[in-house]
């Protein structure tokens, strides 16, 4: 029995059928891919920070495997490769980027390039775009150089609006300014653009249901129903007790897979396991951008700059409204068009609030994220200025964020004998779903898992010293 049908339970579905299991139940009180699946920004990325190469391998694979669904649908899900383009307008950050880019890549992200400018190509009709290749595994940059001495440079790939196939991947730091106005005109006046480009976005609706008919075509079941208990017998899962209309009020079984999202902690308890997690409530706005400020192949769009919206008199007024924005606001505000053909929508997001919260449903709104997330991307695209004055209709949603304090996911045996969990993909459950699930079927069924699997199971936590490794280091980017 899995219990909950977001994308990591229909993923760990169709992983475990594939493996042979037959007899699977997929338990949701509600409709599948609907709680915080649906409310996702849809995005993937193989860019990740360490100190080990365990997520960037969890999410090659991941996407790997997406990428097979994708070539089995007719409109390849949708799927892109954009990239996630991240910004800074502050010289003095172009260093912090450098070393991101050198980190990620070096775990196995791809190969770094860095278009500087300083060999006078500007990229945009064959020649070189100054591109240094840093491939040399020292971490260090250095400028490589074939059997004459001389540089070898490639030029830089602009974006490509549609498909994932024949495009590159690792990164592309640039900070020509040629080569910034070309290609990146939209953004002002900035310092340097880290182009992370195993990275994009697509259906994620679609992906799920191509995972739930998976899964449904080798036998499981959907239950609508909720959990109220589980039986414990001789410290081994027995059965689980259930309500629901058309539901059974209790069935048996010996294996118990916790997929429950927001959930996690509540179903970890009635299976004898304090899962050290906690949610943030995260939100997204959704704008018809009429001007058409941003460019519909744009990439993902991240601000790398922490940054302050308000001014002097509009923090004095927020603060006596009891709203927390006084003080620098963190890095992290970005956006990307959305829809195809004709669409003029916008996605905008800004993490700023990231405390954690109780998970509470209907989640509460914050009354002024449409006006800050559009401030935001203001930043982001100085053409959206115009908006801060005179908004257009937001749409807002989102949902909850359930992670772990290093931003790792729990994938393995939690609780009792029989109780498992995969959980804590925290904002990242598209793109990892289909990779964690295929850890934790090949866990279930007792076969040979990939070497990244230790990262990510749950007994991680026994060792004292373990979370001394992130020490400052909160798992993004």
């Amino acid at each position: 029995m899995i219990i909950g049908a977001g994308i990591a339970g229909v993923a760990a579905a169709a992983a475990l059928a594939a493996r042979g299991m037959r007899e699977i139940v997929l338990l949701d009180s509600g409709p599948p891919l609907a709680l915080t699946s649906d409310k996702s920004s849809e995005c993937y990325r193989n860019f990740w920070p360490g100190p080990d190469g365990a997520m960037v391998d969890l999410m090659n694979r991941s996407i790997n495997l997406v990428e097979q669904i994708a070539d089995a649908t007719p409109d390849g899900l949708g799927m892109n490769r954009r990239g996630y383009l991240y910004l800074t307008r502050d010289p003095a950050r172009v260093d912090a980027l450098r070393a991101a880019a050198i980190e990620s890549c070096g775990l196995g992200a791809g190969e770094l390039r860095e278009y500087d400018g300083r060999d006078g190509g500007d990229g945009r009709d064959g020649g070189d775009g100054g591109g240094r290749d840093m491939r040399d595994g020292d971490g260090g940059g250095r400028d490589m150089r074939d059997v004459d001495g001389r540089s070898m440079l490639r030029p830089y790939v602009p974006v490509a609006a549609h498909g994932y196939h024949g495009q590159p991947d690792g990164a592309d730091l640039i900070t020509d300014p040629v080569l910034l106005r070309a290609h990146f005109g939209y953004l002002g006046e900035v310092a340097a653009v880290l182009h992370a480009r195993r990275c994009g976005w697509l259906s994620a609706q679609q992906l799920g249901m191509a995972l739930l008919e998976q899964a449904r075509a080798a036998g499981a079941r959907l239950l609508h129903a909720r959990v109220t208990g589980v039986d414990i017998v001789d410290g081994a899962v027995a059965a689980v007790r259930l309500q629901g209309a058309d539901a059974p009020a209790r069935v048996i079984t010996g294996c118990v897979v916790n997929a429950a999202g927001p959930h996690l902690r509540a179903v970890g308890r009635m299976l004898g396991a304090e899962l050290p997690v906690h949610s943030e409530l995260h939100l997204k706005l959704a704008f018809e951008d009429t001007l058409r400020a941003v460019p519909r192949v744009a990439p993902m769009v991240i601000c790398a700059d922490p940054m302050q919206p308000w001014d002097a008199e509009e923090r004095a007024l927020l603060a006596e409204e009891g709203a927390h924005l006084a003080d620098l606001l963190p890095a992290g505000a970005h956006l990307r068009p959305e829809g195809g053909g004709s669409s003029q929508w916008v996605l905008a997001l800004w993490a700023y609030h990231n405390k954690p919260v109780p998970e509470v449903f209907p989640y509460p709104l914050d009354p002024i994220f449409a006006e800050t997330a559009m401030r935001g991307a203001a930043a982001l695209v100085p053409a959206l200025v115009p908006y801060v004055a005179r908004a257009p209709r937001p749409v807002i949603d989102g949902g909850y964020y359930t992670r772990t304090a290093e931003n790792r996911p729990l994938i393995g045996p939690a609780g009792v004998r029989g109780a498992w969990v995969i959980g804590a993909l925290s904002g990242f459950g598209i793109m990892a779903a289909p990779g964690a699930a295929e850890v934790l079927a090949a866990q279930v069924c007792g076969a040979a898992c990939p070497a990244y699997t230790a990262a990510f199971l749950p007994s991680r936590y026994a060792d004292a010293g373990y979370l001394e490794r992130f020490v400052g280091v909160d798992g993004q980017l």
